[in-house]
C-alpha cells in the first residue's frame, strides 16, 4: 500500500511538471508569433524606394521648385498630391513605375487643356511632374510631345499666365534698356524681342507691359538619340534633333557652360584638317547661322575647348554622327537656341 501511494504521488508530480512544460512552450510560441505579426508597419513603408528628383538635364542651377507650387511633399513619400489633382495617393512609380496610372495621368492632363484652354499651367505642371517619375520611353515621348505643344502658349506666346513662376509681366520704366532687363532675368534680350514683338530693342516705351522670362535656359544632349532637350530652369520645354561627333571625334560626355563671349554670328572659321579659312560670305561656309561656344567644366568635357552648338550648311547631317565633336542644329533651330541660351549661366549636359 505504501509503495502504491508513493508511485501515485510520483506520477502526479511528473504529470504536473509535463503540464507546466506544455503551458510554458505554448506561451513562448504565442509570444514569438505575435512579435512577427505586429511589427512597426510605418517603418516598413518607409523602406519603399523614393522617386528621384529630376535632373533638369543640366546639372544646372536647378532650383528644384520650378513648378512654382513650393508646397509639394517630397516625391516618393507616398503622401504627395495626386498627379491627377485629387486626394493624396501613393506615388506613381513606387510599386509599378510602368503601370497604367501614368497613362491615365497623361490622358487627364491632355483632356484638361483641351476642355479648359486656360489651364495651361496646371497641365504643364502635371506633365512635368510625370516626366520626373520612372516611366517608359513611350510615355516619356508622349509627355514631351504634349509639353512642346503647351510651350507655344505659356512660353513663346505673347501672354503671361497669372501665377506662373517662370513668366510674368513687367511695366517698362523710363530709362529701361531691353538688354539690361534680359540680364536681370538671365535670358538674352533677343527672346524678349521675339515674344513681345519688338522690332528694335531701343524702342521701349515707358508704361508698356512686357512679358518677361525668368531664366536661365539649359539643355541636355543625348548621344544615343541625337536629341537636344531644352529646359527653362527645371521645366521641360521641347526637343530638337541634332548632329554629333563621328567615330574618333565623339562629342565628349560631361558638363559644359555657354562660354563667356562665346555667342557669335557666323564667325570666321579655320578648318583644322585643311587649314582653310572660311568667311561668312563664302558660299560653302560650313557653320550655319550661329555659333554658341562651350566651355567644358566636368566629366570628359572638362578642359575641352573648340566645341560649340552651331548651324550647318548640310541639313542631312542632322540626326547623324558626322561632325568633329560639335553639336549641329538646323539653322532655324540654332537661331532660336542663340536667342535662349545666355553666356556663363546656361548649362549643357551631354549624356549617352
Amino acid at each position: 500500500m505504501a509503495r502504491w501511494y508513493s508511485g501515485l504521488m510520483g506520477l502526479r508530480s511528473g504529470g504536473v511538471f509535463v503540464i507546466l512544460a506544455v503551458v510554458a512552450f505554448v506561451a513562448v510560441v504565442f509570444l514569438l508569433f505575435r512579435s512577427h505579426t505586429s511589427g512597426p508597419q510605418e517603418a516598413a513603408a518607409s523602406d519603399a524606394p523614393a522617386v528621384s528628383n529630376p535632373v533638369d538635364g543640366t546639372g544646372s542651377s536647378s532650383s528644384g521648385s520650378v513648378v512654382g507650387t513650393g508646397s509639394d511633399p517630397a516625391p516618393g513619400s507616398g503622401q504627395e498630391q495626386n498627379l491627377l489633382g485629387g486626394a493624396a495617393q501613393p506615388a506613381i512609380g513606387a510599386t509599378n513605375p510602368q503601370g497604367p496610372e501614368v497613362d491615365a495621368a497623361i490622358a487627364d492632363a491632355v483632356k484638361l487643356i483641351r476642355s479648359q484652354p486656360a489651364e495651361v499651367l496646371e497641365a504643364r505642371n502635371r506633365l512635368n511632374k510625370l516626366l520626373q517619375a520612372q516611366i517608359t520611353p513611350e510615355q516619356r515621348q508622349t509627355i514631351k510631345d504634349e509639353m512642346a505643344k503647351l510651350s507655344k502658349d505659356w512660353l513663346f506666346g505673347p501672354a503671361a499666365f497669372p501665377g506662373d513662376m517662370l513668366c510674368d509681366t513687367y511695366t517698362v520704366k523710363r530709362g529701361d534698356l531691353l538688354d539690361i532687363l534680359g540680364r536681370r532675368m538671365k535670358v538674352p534680350h533677343e527672346i524678349l524681342m521675339q515674344i513681345n514683338n519688338i522690332a528694335r530693342p531701343q524702342a521701349l516705351q515707358a508704361g508698356r507691359a512686357l512679358k518677361m522670362i525668368h531664366g536661365p535656359f539649359h539643355v541636355k544632349v543625348s548621344r544615343s538619340t541625337f536629341t537636344l532637350d531644352l529646359y527653362l530652369q527645371d521645366m521641360y520645354v521641347r526637343s530638337f534633333k541634332v548632329g554629333l561627333g563621328k567615330s574618333g571625334f565623339e562629342t565628349p560626355l560631361g558638363h559644359w557652360h555657354v562660354q563667356e563671349r562665346g555667342k557669335l554670328i557666323k564667325p570666321t572659321w579655320t578648318d583644322p584638317d585643311t587649314q582653310r579659312q572660311y568667311k561668312s560670305t563664302d558660299p560653302d561656309y560650313p557653320l550655319g547661322a550661329r555659333w554658341i561656344g562651350l566651355e567644358g567644366v566636368d566629366g570628359a568635357a572638362k578642359g575641352r575647348t573648340g566645341f560649340a552648338i552651331h548651324g550647318t550648311k548640310d541639313p542631312d547631317q542632322i540626326g547623324t554622327a558626322g561632325s568633329r565633336g560639335c553639336i549641329r542644329m538646323y539653322n532655324d533651330d540654332v537661331v532660336l537656341m542663340y536667342n535662349l541660351l545666355v553666356s556663363s549661366y546656361s548649362q549643357v549636359d551631354t549624356i549617352d
